[in-house]
């Protein structure tokens, strides 16, 4: 049988796709950082690369609130 829905489904895989995600928000921040300290930027390609850290972002919280136990529950 699967395992229970409480449970994460493989904490490593989880632990692995996160220090991913992690990584290329790094990246992004420091691309972010190059782009602004040569004005004139382009205006565009600042805001797609906000967008993309921003959901980044989005996708390591809940990633990590599945390796976190429910407290609450």
């Amino acid at each position: 049988m699967s395992n229970p829905p409480s449970e994460p489904l493989d904490t490593e895989a989880i632990r692995a796709k996160l220090e991913a995600l992690r990584s290329e928000h790094r990246d992004l921040d420091e691309v972010i950082e190059r782009l602004v300290e040569k004005p004139p930027f382009d205006q565009l390609q600042l805001q797609r690369l906000k967008k993309r850290k921003l959901g980044l972002k989005d996708q390591i919280i809940k990633l990590e609130s599945q390796l976190i136990p429910d407290i609450i529950a």
